[in-house]
């Protein structure tokens, strides 16, 4: 039985719990306490180790060329796209409105924290003193820390390999550490879920529908506007040709839920059917799998205006903000991860000071939410090859598909 399975049946025992024994089942919620802050304290070693690696292994700036700034520049564009219309969509379903769940005064203060100005919001990234953002776990100086680190090697050169050999085992631990608190989540979750069930009822269930609706209308409009675009205007190939020569791989990312494990058949259906040459989708689709995580993105939008919403908060445009950049910074550095959906849920909450808790009730509806928005990461990788092949004269001239 994999962690998925066990998280979802977890879920469903938390609900009939909670029915069962009201709120006198709260006693089981330090076991949730347990899970969250197992959680919190892996978020700043995991992101500064990571994204060190993330940056520093693409190797030499100069050397990537064109093709390197391509790809890259269109997986992070595409994700802040994604992001921008995960909330949208959010906003106009309001997934998480209609719940009765009071906010601590602390929460509130927090948040009434979060308004200032964007020039402070951007000055406040860089940090004063890095150890002091690692101790505070701020975020957005964590990831501003680590690009630096990771730039700062990948200029260096030679020299600099022992600090990247360091942060790459440094990361392999916070792997392995991640990976064993993960085996403990089903646990969490029962904590977590069972304890608000029994105090609230079914009724805060209920918005879960709206949040996996919000998600795939805007993983559908992800692909239909952005991707869709992308290969018309870049590769002249028709949408159609397009979904239809990557909907094997698209089925597979479907059913697995990894990307990873799909690799193989992106390969084979980008070379063969939207016939991108090997040179290019060779680099272009692993890079992918390392930071192309749009359906992610759009995964993070829904649930932080799902919390914000279940709790009462109102978000502000720097919060907003805030969320975009994060979200997009973090997809460097979270792909691959075990549980990297819940990871960087968490570092984006945690960014906008917003309960973490509220990723119980994700997770339970998770494996659904990772069935599509691993396909849209899929898709969004092919699409890449497409788009770099095409702007550097590179499909083949026989390709079927192509637009006469």
């Amino acid at each position: 039985m994999n962690l998925i399975t066990q998280i979802f049946i977890a879920f469903l025992l938390a609900i009939i719990l909670g029915i069962i024994f009201n709120e006198s089942i709260s006693v089981i919620a330090p076991l949730g306490d347990l899970f969250l802050r197992l959680i919190k304290f892996i978020i700043a070693p995991l992101i500064l180790s990571t994204l060190v690696v993330g940056v520093s292994s693409t190797g030499d700036p100069k050397q990537l060329g064109r093709i390197g700034l391509k790809t890259i520049s269109y997986y992070l564009l595409t994700t802040a796209v994604a992001i921008i219309i995960g909330l949208g969509v959010a906003f106009l379903l309001s997934p998480g409105k209609g719940v009765d769940v009071s906010v601590s005064d602390d929460t509130a203060e927090v948040a009434d924290q979060q308004q200032q100005s964007v020039v402070d919001t951007f000055l406040n990234i860089i940090p004063e003193n890095p150890f002091d953002a690692l101790a505070s776990g701020n975020i957005l100086q964590i990831i501003f820390f680590a690009l630096f680190i990771g730039l700062a090697i990948t200029f260096v050169g030679e020299k600099a390999q022992p600090v990247y050999r360091f942060f790459d085992a440094f990361a392999e631990v916070m792997y392995k550490i991640t990976a064993i608190i993960m085996y403990v989540a089903p646990i969490g979750i029962l904590g977590l879920v069972a304890p608000v069930i029994g105090e609230y009822g079914l009724s805060v269930l209920l918005p879960l529908l709206k949040v996996i609706l919000a998600a795939v209308i805007a993983c559908i409009l992800h692909a239909v506007l952005v991707y869709s675009s992308a290969v018309k205007i870049y590769g002249k190939i028709s949408p159609l040709s397009f979904f239809k020569g990557i909907s094997p791989a698209a089925l597979v990312a479907f059913s697995t839920a990894s990307s990873a494990g799909t690799l193989p058949v992106t390969l084979k259906n980008t070379q063969e059917n939207l016939c991108v040459p090997n040179k290019i989708s060779s680099f272009v689709l692993p890079l992918g799998a390392t930071i192309n995580m749009d359906g992610t993105a759009i995964y993070q939008g829904t649930a932080v205006v799902f919390i914000a919403q279940f709790y009462g908060l109102d978000l502000s445009f720097i919060q907003l903000l805030t969320v975009v950049v994060t979200t997009v910074l973090a997809s460097i550095g979270t792909a691959g991860v075990p549980g990297a959906g819940l990871i960087m849920l968490t570092m984006v909450l945690s960014s906008v000071n917003m309960p973490v808790e509220g990723i119980a009730l994700i997770a339970g509806v998770d494996r659904i939410l990772d069935m599509f928005r691993t396909t849209l990461n899929v898709v969004g990788d092919a699409s890449a090859t497409v788009v770099v092949a095409g702007s550097e004269k590179e499909l083949r001239v026989d390709e079927p598909l192509k637009d006469s």
